[in-house]
């Protein structure tokens, strides 16, 4: 077996996960990250690592693992590097990169899933309504909150879907999410309406010589960037009165919370937010049994005690 620089293996990586497992451009920057991260260690504590990457050994992972620790990391981040280098390692064994794959022998226990912040029914109205409905952008920014709420769309699905993905005669839109899958989503008369209005009043006022087929434009007339999304969620959030950070992912977790509340059955929500493992979707039944706990220890008087 020739030797293979770590430099190499790292490339050669992400090339597999770009034309073999079609991972999006979100997720190849952060296996990017990690791995540049990951590389940089290496190479400061072992030089003979630049030249050939089987000399990794385990105890090599487990003071990277210490490192990030003493920098301060939260448990979360660091089991997502951690997960990034054994899909590394793996894959280098698969192809005969490496005899013997160092993280088989680190068994580190796993990071408890946070529970997802859900807003409200009360909250996602006021949000909703946040948008100032006299301009392009006030218009555009309506139909994405409205769209987001009513789909559970990904925040980098709806700032990629094209025009050609709306059949809003027939209430659904056609998204390609993770891995490049094709999923077919179904809307309500509400996000079919603001998306009408911002097609008709909105989107023509943005177009611009650069403008494409995405539906959602900038200024600039091309595509909305999940930044910008992101800081005119926060500012109208903070409009509507609602304390707590609202993010794009919170809009994915309080329309799969609230379809759950109303007795939608799990399985379909986990075909319209495109989960491919029923547990990934499983973390909502948790949110709703505190949601349910809560009101039971507010509201009952036996509950604490009282």
């Amino acid at each position: 077996m020739s030797a293979l620089s770590l430099r190499s293996a790292v490339e050669k990586f992400l090339t597999f996960l770009t034309l073999e497992k079609g991972a999006s451009e979100h997720t190849l920057l952060a296996y990017q990250s990690d791995l540049k991260q990951w590389e940089r260690f290496a190479l400061q504590a072992k030089e003979e690592v630049a030249r050939d990457v089987s000399t990794v050994t385990p105890d090599d992972i487990r003071e990277w693992v210490v490192s990030l620790h003493a920098a301060y990391y939260q448990p979360r981040a660091i089991a997502r590097k951690i997960a990034t280098l054994r899909s590394f390692f793996k894959n280098l064994a698969n192809e005969g990169g490496i005899a013997i794959n160092p993280m088989e022998e680190i068994h580190l226990p796993k990071a408890g899933r946070n529970l997802p912040h859900v807003l409200s029914v009360e909250e996602m109205k006021r949000l909703l309504n946040a948008p100032p409905r006299g301009t392009p952008q006030g218009i555009r920014d309506r139909a994405m909150l409205e769209l987001a709420y009513s789909s559970g769309l990904r925040v980098s699905e709806l700032c990629c879907l094209s025009l050609q993905a709306l059949d809003l005669e027939n209430g659904f839109v056609r998204v390609y999410g993770k891995g490049n899958k094709e999923r077919v989503v179904p809307i309500g008369h509400f996000a079919i309406s603001a998306l009408k209005e911002y097609l008709e009043c909105g989107r023509p006022a943005l177009v611009s010589q650069k403008t494409g087929s995405p539906v959602f434009l900038s200024r600039r007339g091309v595509s909305l960037s999940r930044k910008t999304f992101w800081m005119y969620l926060k500012k109208y959030a903070q409009n509507a009165g609602i304390q707590c950070l609202v993010t794009p992912h919170a809009l994915r977790h309080s329309f799969a919370t609230h379809l759950l509340e109303n007795g939608a059955d799990l399985r379909f929500i986990q075909e319209m937010l495109g989960h491919e493992d029923i547990s990934t979707t499983q973390v909502y039944t948790r949110v709703e049994t505190k949601r349910l706990q809560q009101q039971y220890e507010k509201f009952h008087p036996h509950a604490l005690g009282k």
